[in-house]
C-alpha cells in the first residue's frame, strides 16, 4: 500500500523562547479523547504555547501563528480553550465574525460532549447568537465568546484572550482588549490568523509577526508556514511546504482547484506569503520627485559606479553618479538584470575613460566581478566594509533631506525608492534598505546609494597653479 504523503510538519519561520516544562502533553490527551487526533504540528504547537517557565508561570505570555487556510490551526486554538477550562481559567474568545465566534462556540460544547461532559450537570451554557458562554461547574473555568470592536471586552477580565482571525485585527480594538488580562496572575495572548490581503484591515497581526521575529518583543512566540517570495502556484513542492494538513485534511487535488489567474492570491491564502501593503516608506515619493530634473545638468568629467549584487543573488544593479557643476550630486540607473544572464554587459560602461572608480556590494557575485575586470585590465573595485554600508545609507538621505542630490525620474527607481523600508544593520541604529513592494528589487536603490556615496567621498582634484 502507497504511503500517503504529509505536510511538512515543521514551521518554516519560527521563534519559540525555552521553556522548562509545558501542559502541552496534557492539552493534546483531553483533545485526542474527543474522538479527534491533533496532528504533529498542532501537538507541538500547544506544547510551545502551554511551555512554563521556572515559576509555573506561561513562557510566552504572547503567541502567534499563520497557517495557510483550511489546515485546521483553529483546532489548536479550540484545545488551549479546552485545557483552560478544565483549568479554571477565565477565557475570552474574539473573532472578526460572528459566525466564526459562533461555530467555535459549537465546536467546543460537541468536544465537551464527546468527552463525556454533560449540559447542565457539568456545565452550563448560553446559546444567544453574538454572546455564546460556557462555564465549567466544577473548576469554574469559563469562556465567553464575541466579535470584536473597539469597546469590546472593557471593564472585564480574563486569564487567556484569544484572537481568531487575526489578519482583522485593528489597533482600535487591540487598545480595547489588551488590558482585559492585565490583572491575572498568569495572562496569556493569543493570536492565529493567515497572511493580510490587500482588504484586510487589521494591521496588529503583521506588526507582532514583525517585531517577534526579530527579537524586539519579550515574552513573545511566533511560527508560520510560508514562502518568502511570491511563488509558481503550480509547485507542489511548495504545496507541501507550507500546508501542514496537506496529504491528511485536503488533497492534493483540492490545491489544484483553487489555482486561477490570481497568482498573488493564492501566494497568499495556501503559500502563505506575506505582503506588506500601505505601509509608509522610509522615502516617500514626494520627497525623491521634488529633486527630479527635467534636464540632464552639466556634469563633472568624473564618474562612479555602484554596483550590487542582490540578496536574493538572482539580480545585479548598476548605477552612476556625478558631480554637477553647480555642486550636486546626479545619480542614475544604468540597469537591473538577471545573474543567470551573466555580468559581461557591465564592462562597456567600466571601460568608460570618465569612470573614475567602482564600488561593488554583495558577496554572492563580487568575486565574479573582480576577476571579470581583471581579465579586461581594469582598476579592482572597491569592496564596501559593513560600517561603509551605513554610511553609505546615511549619508545618502541627508543628501535628500539637503536637496544637494538631483535625478531623472527614472520609473523604475522612483517605484523602488518610494516603497522602501529601513533594515537594521548592526546594533548602533544602523541601517540600509528592504523592499516592501512585491517584485521590486531593492538592489536598484542600493546600487545609487553605493555610486552616491563614492562620488561624495572622492577627494577633490586640487589644481596646481605655477606662478611667474
Amino acid at each position: 500500500m502507497e504511503q500517503i504523503r504529509r505536510g511538512n510538519q515543521n514551521p518554516t519561520v519560527s521563534r519559540v523562547l525555552p521553556y522548562l516544562e509545558t501542559d502541552g502533553e496534557e492539552a493534546v490527551d483531553l483533545y485526542n479523547k474527543t474522538g479527534r487526533t491533533a496532528q504533529e504540528w498542532q501537538a507541538q504547537l500547544l506544547y510551545d504555547i502551554l511551555g512554563k517557565n521556572g515559576d509555573g508561570l506561561w513562557t510566552h505570555t504572547k503567541f502567534g501563528w499563520s497557517v495557510p487556510r483550511r489546515n485546521g490551526k483553529s483546532e489548536v486554538l479550540i484545545a488551549r480553550c479546552q485545557h483552560g477550562l478544565r483549568k479554571g481559567e477565565r477565557i475570552l474568545y474574539t473573532a472578526h465574525r460572528t459566525t466564526t465566534s459562533h461555530a467555535q462556540w459549537e465546536k467546543l460544547c460537541d468536544l465537551l460532549a464527546q468527552s463525556g461532559f454533560k449540559e447542565g450537570e457539568d456545565y452550563r451554557t448560553i446559546k444567544q447568537f453574538g454572546l455564546e458562554r460556557i462555564e465549567m461547574l466544577k473548576t469554574k473555568g469559563k469562556i465567553n465568546f464575541r466579535t470584536r470592536s473597539s469597546k469590546g471586552g472593557l471593564g472585564e477580565g480574563y486569564d487567556l484572550l484569544i484572537i481568531d482571525e487575526a489578519q482583522e485585527y485593528t489597533d482600535d480594538q487591540e487598545s480595547a482588549l489588551k488590558y482585559v488580562v492585565t490583572d491575572s496572575r498568569n495572562p496569556q495572548t493569543l493570536m492565529c490568523g493567515t497572511p493580510p490581503t490587500p482588504v484586510s484591515s487589521g494591521t496588529v497581526f503583521t506588526k507582532y509577526r514583525k517585531d517577534t521575529v526579530s527579537g524586539k518583543r519579550d515574552n513573545a512566540g511566533w511560527v508560520e508556514w510560508s514562502v518568502d517570495r511570491q511563488s509558481d502556484p503550480h509547485d507542489k513542492e511548495l504545496w507541501y511546504q507550507t500546508n501542514p494538513s496537506l496529504g491528511t485534511i485536503f488533497t492534493e487535488r483540492s490545491i489544484n482547484d483553487e489555482i486561477s489567474d490570481d497568482d498573488i492570491d493564492f501566494n497568499i491564502q495556501r503559500l502563505g506569503l506575506w505582503i506588506r501593503y500601505n505601509q509608509k516608506s522610509a522615502i516617500s515619493k514626494t520627497e525623491w520627485m521634488a529633486l527630479a530634473v527635467e534636464k540632464l545638468p552639466k556634469l563633472e568629467k568624473d564618474r562612479y559606479i555602484g554596483i550590487k549584487f542582490g540578496h536574493t543573488g538572482e539580480n545585479a544593479a548598476m548605477s552612476i553618479a556625478s558631480k554637477t557643476l553647480d555642486g550636486s550630486i546626479f545619480v542614475e540607473c544604468i540597469d537591473c538584470r538577471s545573474v543567470r544572464d551573466g555580468i559581461e554587459w557591465m564592462i562597456p560602461f567600466l571601460k568608460n575613460k570618465n569612470v573614475k572608480e567602482v564600488v561593488v556590494d554583495g558577496a554572492n557575485g563580487q568575486q565574479m566581478l573582480i576577476d571579470l575586470m581583471k581579465a579586461n585590465k581594469l582598476k579592482a573595485p572597491t569592496l564596501p566594509k559593513v560600517l561603509e554600508i551605513v554610511a553609505a545609507s546615511s549619508m545618502f538621505e541627508s543628501a535628500i533631506y539637503a536637496a544637494s542630490i538631483c535625478h531623472r525620474a527614472q520609473p523604475a527607481l522612483v517605484n523602488v525608492i518610494s516603497n522602501c523600508e529601513h533594515r537594521a544593520i548592526g546594533s548602533n541604529g544602523g541601517f540600509g534598505y528592504n523592499s516592501i513592494l512585491i517584485g521590486a528589487d531593492i538592489a536598484l536603490l542600493d546600487s545609487i546609494v553605493l555610486a552616491h556615496w563614492k562620488c561624495a567621498t572622492a577627494k577633490e582634484k586640487k589644481v596646481q597653479k605655477i606662478y611667474y
